[in-house]
């Protein structure tokens, strides 16, 4: 089916302003977009259905897995889509149906020629592939969901064939983060439909998650704090599923977890822009449409904070933004957010991992009479005009301002300890930043590599910036927020060095105050975000600050406010090298190709800098607006900083004056880097 074929599909279906007066959207438009890019996938179907081969990447454990993966995540999108049809005897509701009990059978089938591999236990040095619990889960997730019209309509010796499948699965020892909750699902299910689960313990698995439960619902991804999105496409969605396939929702454990549901809805639902793009931060970000998934489950369970129309409304507006994009639209998803992007991508991800996205239609489970499906729709909080809303236990201060745009500061997850691919250093772009938002992406690759956007780094004689690695310490106190972190090169702390960052936040700008502790000076730089776009952007320095734009007026700008204009005595100009360049001081543009999600042009507005020995205290303004004019007279003159030792006092945030002591706003222990090599020191 071709591009303008699909597009024409979907426009077709009548909007309904009066149901829905945010986005138009109804039940049909999201029926539609379900049965589109399930036949995309069927378009690339093998002769018995199990090993699809979609265009794009192989994994190194090879095309079966990725047809195995395809199935299992492409079945959590036709499942609610078969269970909540008004009439399964539609020929399209039909067709999924045959095809997915097909598929699964081929996949399940010992010895058959489409047989998908067996996963075994997670433990160093692995024998063979793992993936596959995954997708048993994925798979024990669409049963649960289209019990009634899948499982129920099998034969018995297809029943048991699924469930040997299933049961290999469930017995597998799994990694220390979210996959504790896929051997248990392959369980929940056995136990839920009469199967034989003997031996088999996921109350343990659930036990562990359930102990990295943070607070406002949200819970870390694993025993370090790593935290993302993983809790909305995940644990809440595999924890709402797993206690009701076991028959223990009405438990204190099962009761407990609805409480924590209940509150994640309600901070999840600050995530979102008022055009329906997602705050863009976290791994596995080609799952799309997979965040909404918890917003589904609470709803279906009456534990949402809340109303059926603005869980709707939400929904409808983040599938109306991506298919507006093009997303799912005249070919299969692709890896990465609105166009294809492999580099934001992790190397786990092969074709048919972006079919995660299919558990975020789980509201199609729900029959059309549901209140969700029927009620008005209603204000979500980006709708509704600038806000400020803490995450506390997370380290996070997610607001708004009145462009509806969606801004985080981020003094809370880290994911440092996870290797991700060749990098030596073990942090990511997506998780290392100070600051996120629903319109801008981190740079990848040599933006990467350069580690220049939302950032600030000590530069060694190459330009190389330093790496903020694992937090030390964070604190969230109402709307300011921070940090500290040691500064790393190549995973080694630099001797002596410690900054601590605090984020304080006005309408569409933030004022990030730095206090830089070294043995000796060196250069400094900071960067603001990355704007993205189809064309070179627009750009331009000035005395103390940079601006970059792209063509939807989308405007970033970083004006020095103290600390940027050291005597440079104090940390001679390096010569020019690899990387970004010399860091003179003032201000620079970072211009990039192919380095950003949101398009193949990319820029970030900068200051570099030089710090003195011992403390400097360093602020920044850091601007993100749509529409406004270049103006750094303007800019100036929203905020006045006054710095006196470590206190930092600052006007123009709001009615009253923000006072931090960065010496003191973020307890820890003060042992700066005291390993490895110092480096070479600008």
């Amino acid at each position: 089916m071709g591009e303008e074929s699909v597009r024409d599909h979907i426009a077709k279906t009548r909007m309904d302003p009066a149901l829905s007066p945010f986005t138009g959207w109804s039940r049909a438009h999201w029926e539609a977009v379900a049965d589109h890019w399930l036949g995309q996938v069927a378009r690339y179907d093998s002769p018995g259905g199990a090993l699809p081969r979609l265009p794009g990447r192989i994994t190194g454990d090879g095309v079966r897995r990725e047809g195995m993966e395809t199935v299992g995540r492409s079945f959590l999108l036709a499942a609610p889509r078969i269970a909540g049809a008004a009439d399964v005897s539609d020929p399209v509701v039909q067709g999924h149906l045959e095809r997915y009990s097909r598929a699964l059978l081929a996949g399940t089938q010992p010895g058959g020629s489409e047989t998908w591999p067996r996963g075994v236990t997670c433990r160093l040095p692995l024998t063979g592939i793992t993936n596959s619990i995954v997708e048993a889960a994925n798979i024990a997730f669409g049963l649960h969901v289209s019990r009634e019209q899948l499982w129920d309509g099998l034969t018995r010796p297809e029943q048991r064939q699924l469930a040997d499948w299933l049961r290999h699965h469930a017995r597998c020892e799994v990694w220390q983060n979210n996959w504790q909750l896929f051997p248990a699902m392959a369980e929940a299910f056995l136990r839920s439909v009469g199967e034989d689960a003997a031996g088999l313990q996921s109350q343990r698995n659930v036990a562990r998650v359930e102990s990295w439960y943070l607070g406002d619902g949200w819970y870390t991804d694993g025993p370090e704090h790593a935290v993302d999105y993983y809790n909305a496409w995940a644990i809440h969605p595999y924890l709402w599923a797993w206690y009701r396939m076991t028959d223990t929702v009405h438990t204190p454990d099962g009761q407990r977890h609805l409480e924590r549901l209940h509150e994640f809805t309600g901070s999840l639902a600050h995530l979102f822009a008022s055009d329906g793009s997602v705050l863009h931060q976290g791994r596995s970000l080609t799952y799309r449409t997979a965040v909404l998934a918890a917003l589904w489950c609470a709803d279906a369970s009456d534990a949402s904070a809340l109303t059926p129309g603005q869980t709707r409304r939400i929904a409808s507006g983040v599938l109306s933004r991506f298919t507006s994009q093009g997303v799912g639209v005249g070919a299969p998803l692709t890896l990465g957010w609105y166009d294809a992007f492999e580099p934001m991508c992790q190397d786990y991800s092969g074709f048919g991992s972006p079919y995660l996205a299919g558990i975020g239609f789980l509201g199609l489970a729900q029959p059309a009479t549901a209140p969700v499906w029927t009620a008005l729709e209603q204000a979500q909080p980006s709708d509704q005009g600038p806000f400020t809303r803490p995450i506390e236990p997370v380290g996070w201060v997610l607001r708004a301002a009145s462009d509806g745009i969606v801004r985080m500061a981020n003094h809370g997850s880290d994911h440092a300890t996870l290797p991700v691919g060749d990098d030596v250093d073990r942090d990511d772009p997506h998780y290392a930043k100070f600051g996120y938002t629903t319109h801008t992406a981190p740079g990848t690759g040599p933006a990467w590599v350069d580690a220049i956007d939302s950032h600030f780094a000590l530069v060694d004689a190459e330009g190389n910036g330093s790496r903020r690695s694992t937090l030390r310490a964070t604190r969230v106190d109402g709307a300011l927020s921070g940090s500290v972190h040691v500064p790393q090169f190549a995973r080694r702390a630099l001797p002596g060095c410690a900054v601590t960052t605090v984020t304080a936040s006005g309408d569409t700008f933030e004022v990030r105050a730095h206090l830089v502790q070294t043995d000796q000076p060196w250069a400094m730089r900071e960067g603001g975000y990355a704007v993205a776009d189809d064309t070179p952007l627009d750009s331009g320095v000035f005395e103390d600050g940079a601006w970059v734009r792209g063509r939807d007026g989308l405007l970033s700008a970083v004006v020095a406010l103290h600390g940027w204009d050291e005597d440079p005595a104090l940390a001679p100009v390096p010569e020019s090298g690899e990387g970004p360049g010399p860091s003179a001081p003032g201000a620079r543009v970072f211009a990039y190709r192919d380095a950003n999600a949101f398009g193949p042009h990319s820029a970030t507005p900068a200051l570099v800098g030089r710090t003195g020995i011992g403390k400097t205290v360093v602020a920044t303004l850091h601007v993100l607006e749509r529409g406004g004019a270049v103006d750094p007279h303007a800019w100036r003159d929203r905020v006045t900083v006054q710095v006196d030792g470590t206190l930092v006092r600052i006007d123009g945030l709001g009615d009253d004056t923000v006072a931090v002591d960065l010496a003191t706003f973020v307890p820890w222990d003060g042992h700066a880097g005291l390993t490895g090599p110092r480096g070479d020191a600008a």
